[in-house]
């Protein structure tokens, strides 16, 4: 007992000999430095700030082309349609960032069928030469890959996906028919695909490669107009719809500012 209370006096007096400071122990235990959350907000935006002034010095804005193309269908509609090349192509995007880029365009392609054979679409004789005009107008998103950690033939390449929103306008005028009105429509369609942007001059102009894959919603997507009839009146030959996606692949010149 006697050394518990002897123990508890010589606590007492190392407590009234030392000076605690509730206050400034709070103030040296919680000050590392500033407000963490200050900290990290400044640095947000500094990266950030770094990164606009980086890109307004070395990125593009704005970007226009011209373009020509291929386009191909398969399905029945490409198993009846005769393609004119080329086909023929404009647009003009915006950049966000590097990586990011909007645009809007349209492109033009030029088909042909010929129907010796007695179709639907006319009872008894045949349809002869049928030309078709297919234009369509699109909005498009670009996502252009990092390739810092690449090799240099895909930094140079600048490749990147895109996918676009499109309303594609079908003109079929029957040349050997003139009874026969030409027939009109439009139906909206997707695109996806990627491309290359190769420079010719760094940030001024570029040799574009583009190739996409389009589902389309036409209007005469179902039409058995061209499928054959025999003297039976049942059908044999020709074809039974006009299903079949879209492929094109387009080669542009493009300016940029």
């Amino acid at each position: 007992m006697k050394k518990l209370a002897a123990l508890l006096l010589l606590f007492l007096a190392l407590s009234s000999n030392a000076q605690f400071d509730p206050i400034n122990f709070q103030e040296d235990e919680l000050n590392i430095g500033g407000d963490i959350f200050s900290d990290f907000n400044e640095d947000l935006e500094n990266t950030q700030v770094m990164e606009d002034e980086r890109f307004y010095k070395f990125g593009r804005l704005f970007s226009f082309q011209l373009g020509l193309g291929l386009t191909q269908f398969g399905g029945n509609r490409g198993q009846l349609y005769e393609d004119d090349h080329p086909s023929y192509g404009m647009g003009i995007n915006y950049f966000v960032d590097f990586q990011t880029a909007f645009g809007m365009g349209f492109e033009f392609s030029k088909h042909h069928f010929f129907m010796a054979e007695e179709t639907q679409i006319l009872d008894g004789e045949p349809l002869g030469f049928v030309d078709v005009s297919l234009l369509r107008v699109f909005l498009s998103w670009r996502y252009y890959i990092d390739t810092s950690d690449l090799g240099t033939a895909l930094t140079y390449s600048n490749p990147y996906f895109i996918g676009r929103m499109e309303y594609w306008y079908t003109t079929t005028k029957y040349v050997d028919q003139e009874d026969l009105p030409n027939d009109k429509g439009g139906g909206l369609g997707v695109g996806l695909g990627f491309g290359f942007d190769f420079p010719i001059r760094i940030r001024e102009s570029y040799i574009n490669a583009e190739f996409l894959w389009h589902r389309v919603n036409f209007h005469d997507k179902y039409t058995d107009d061209y499928a054959q009839v025999n003297s039976e009146g049942n059908l044999s030959g020709g074809v039974a719809d006009l299903t079949g996606d879209g492929y094109t692949m387009f080669v542009s010149y493009v300016f940029n500012w």
